[in-house]
C-alpha cells in the first residue's frame, strides 16, 4: 500500500540512493524510486520532474554532506580530510562519480542540469579556496589566487576520478599519497615565503 503523498523531498533522496545502490544507474527510474519509498509515481514527480534532476539532487545532497563534514576539522585536519574524502570516492566502482559524470553527460543536452550542475561546480570551487584560505594567508605561488586553486584542485580530484572509473588499474593510493605531498610543498613553499 503507497504512503500517503506527505514525504519530504530528503526523504525521497535518501529512497533513491537506496534504490540506485540495488537496482543500478541502468535500471534506475522514477518509478523505481517511487515503489522503493511506497508513495505513487506522482509524488516522486512532484519533487522531481525528472530522472536527471533527482540524480542531480543525488549528488547535490552527498556534495553537500561532505563538505559539511570537512568544514567540522580542523584547518591542517582539513586538507588531510578532503584528500581522503576525495580518494575514498576514486575508484573503478565509484557510485558517486558514475552518477556525476552520468549527470555531466546529460547536462550537454539539457541546459537546465548544465546550469545546476555549473553551480553545485561553483560552490565546490568556492568552499576549497575558502578552506584554503584558512590554511594559507596567501597564494604559495604568486599569480595564482585562491580562488583558482580552488578550481585546479576540483579539476584534479573529478580528473583522477575519471581515470579511475576507466582503469581498473588506477594507482589510487599511490596517486592520492603524492597529491598530499604536493599540499605539502605547496605549503613549504608558502612557509619559506613567509620567512623570506
Amino acid at each position: 500500500m503507497a504512503k500517503p503523498n506527505v514525504i519530504s523531498k530528503e526523504d525521497l533522496i535518501k529512497y533513491a540512493m537506496e534504490c540506485l545502490v540495488d537496482v543500478g544507474i541502468e535500471k534506475f527510474t522514477l518509478k523505481s524510486v517511487a515503489e522503493a519509498a511506497g508513495v505513487t509515481q506522482g509524488t516522486v514527480y512532484y519533487h522531481f520532474r525528472t530522472k536527471e534532476q533527482l540524480l542531480l539532487n543525488i549528488v547535490q545532497n552527498i556534495c553537500e554532506r561532505s563538505w559539511a563534514e570537512i568544514s567540522q576539522q580542523s584547518t591542517q585536519f582539513k586538507i588531510n580530510r578532503a584528500i581522503e574524502s576525495a580518494k575514498s570516492r576514486c575508484s573503478y566502482d565509484s557510485f558517486f562519480h558514475k552518477l556525476f559524470f552520468t549527470l555531466v553527460v546529460s547536462s550537454f543536452n539539457n541546459e537546465k542540469i548544465r546550469s545546476q550542475l555549473g553551480g553545485m561546480i561553483l560552490s565546490e570551487n568556492n568552499a576549497l579556496a575558502k578552506n584554503l584560505s584558512a590554511l594559507w594567508p596567501k597564494s604559495p605561488l604568486e599569480g595564482v589566487t585562491l580562488e583558482t586553486w580552488g578550481i585546479i584542485i576540483n579539476a584534479i580530484v573529478d580528473g583522477l576520478a575519471l581515470q579511475a572509473l576507466v582503469r581498473k588499474d588506477f594507482p589510487v593510493e599511490k596517486t592520492y599519497k603524492e597529491l598530499e605531498q604536493l599540499f605539502n610543498g605547496l605549503n613549504r613553499l608558502l612557509d619559506e615565503g613567509v620567512e623570506g
